[in-house]
């Protein structure tokens, strides 16, 4: 892992990256937390997994290396939280640099736009009647589930 890993907002050039797919993490980056969500090697779903606390960065890439080993993972999908004109805040900025202090890993990054995933995490959660502080412990999860598979969607769909 020689620190050169591909980090890109184009889903043909990360999918260009690999070419033989494999299982992929999402994340979504909360200013407390990071959401975890894994897919399937063949891009079919997206499921949450777990809500991190969101720590110094080292102690967090060490977490998340873990994840990543145990799930044999060939990608990341991090998103990236763009204004509604598209264009990108401090928010934004702050996710490519995590995405840049990630690649070390030598995994391929995708930043994928995520305008609308909170807001949808927080309808699919209230559509399964789940109680007001479960939402609060898990949206950041379901929120890097709906990211991940807007981005598999579109991979596996090769709509580019």
């Amino acid at each position: 892992m020689d620190g050169s890993a591909l980090i890109t907002e184009q889903a043909a050039e990360f999918r260009d990256a690999l070419p033989d797919g494999g299982a992929l993490i999402g994340l979504d980056l909360g200013s407390k937390t990071i959401g975890t969500a894994f897919c399937d090697a063949g891009w079919n779903f997206a499921t949450a997994a777990k809500t991190l606390p969101k720590g110094k960065f080292s102690r967090d890439k060490a977490v998340i290396e873990g994840l990543i080993a145990e799930r044999r993972v060939k990608g990341i999908v991090i998103g990236l939280p763009l204004n509604m004109d598209g264009t990108g805040g401090p928010r934004a900025q702050a996710s490519r640099a995590f995405a840049r202090n990630l690649s070390v890993i030598g995994l391929p990054v995708l930043l994928w736009d995520e305008r609308w995933s909170t807001q949808s995490a927080e309808r699919d959660m209230i559509a399964m009647d789940m109680s007001r502080a479960k939402r609060a412990e898990r949206i950041d999860a379901h929120a890097a589930a709906v990211i991940l598979q807007a981005a598999i969607d579109r991979l596996a769909g090769g709509l580019f």
